[in-house]
């Protein structure tokens, strides 16, 4: 499965919850997550889509410890049934 697919049916699915999965592009500093997912509730994430098996460059790896250092859920998803583990953890208190 292509990573397209993948970050579609999560748009779709974080949709269907209500919520937004926001298209992260930040000029000016490289290899930060794919999409931004907002939550009801004020829930807030990242996550970062890959290609089945593929890996985080060490550029995003860098940008998702910086994240997780302030604070931030950072995801990395590389197959669809992961989808609604990082949904549901998102939505945990």
């Amino acid at each position: 499965m292509r990573e397209s697919e993948i970050e579609r049916r999560l748009a779709v699915s974080v949709k269907r919850l209500g919520g937004m999965a926001v298209k992260f592009v930040s000029p000016g500093l490289d290899g930060v997550p794919d999409r931004i997912v907002l939550l009801p509730g004020g829930k807030v994430a990242f996550v970062e889509l890959k290609a089945p098996g593929k890996r985080l460059r060490p550029l995003q790896e860098k940008r998702k410890r910086q994240l997780e250092g302030l604070g931030f859920p950072v995801y990395m998803v590389d197959r669809v049934e992961q989808i609604g583990g990082v949904l549901d953890e998102i939505c945990s208190p």
